[in-house]
């Protein structure tokens, strides 16, 4: 069985919200940020040497990174659900936002909550590249959003659940959300979603405007 060591207000909800999607069982470890750094206890080291969430287990498997994890649930769980057929448009747009998520529209965030924390928050360095980066990666989500439902098109996948944790981080600002109302609206949509309500109530409180 698939074990989810989940750290609270993390990217692992991802993946509680996967697996109630496909209808999988598994099992969760809860694990709780320090209340003052906010970063995840060292206990977390003994599951993977970075410390870091999410991780899952499936038997003598230990997988870490969102992406990964995703792929690796899809492919070997998901018997076609989720992801659209290869060798389609739709495939090759899914693979795009499933690294996109992580590989570019987090890391102006990310960059935005470490020179918050360090009392860099009005720094030349926001105001010249970060917030710029934002308005421009939240933008062209906006943009996309309004020719399809979903991220992939009109059906739901997986690259819909990854999009997720960067768009709620988004949702959490009143500026993110200002003049982006598909983007307000796919955050409404998801969180109206069964499996999304289901990980909730299985992970617990989930609160991104610490970030």
């Amino acid at each position: 069985m698939i074990v989810v060591h989940h750290l609270n207000n993390s990217r692992s909800q991802r993946v509680l919200w996967l697996l109630e999607e496909l209808g999988i069982e598994y099992e969760i470890k809860f694990y709780e940020r320090d209340a003052k750094t906010m970063m995840a206890p060292e206990s977390l080291r003994q599951i993977h040497p970075l410390g870091k969430s999410p991780v899952i287990t499936d038997a003598d498997l230990t997988i870490a990174e969102s992406g990964a994890i995703i792929e690796y649930i899809v492919d070997r769980y998901g018997n076609g659900r989720l992801v659209p057929a290869v060798g389609t448009p739709e495939h090759l747009r899914y693979k795009y936002w499933l690294h996109y998520a992580e590989g570019s529209a987090m890391l102006p965030l990310v960059m935005q909550v470490i020179l918050n924390n360090f009392g860099a928050g009005d720094s030349s360095v926001v105001s010249g590249f970060v917030a710029p980066q934002i308005k421009l990666h939240f933008d062209y989500i906006e943009d996309e959003l309004r020719k399809n439902t979903w991220f992939t098109g009109n059906e739901f996948t997986a690259a819909d659940i990854q999009m997720s944790f960067p768009l709620e981080i988004v949702d959490t600002l009143s500026e993110g959300v200002k003049n982006r109302p598909k983007l307000k609206e796919f955050v409404e949509r998801i969180h109206e979603r069964p499996a999304y309500k289901l990980a909730l109530e299985r992970g617990g409180k989930y609160d991104l405007s610490f970030q």
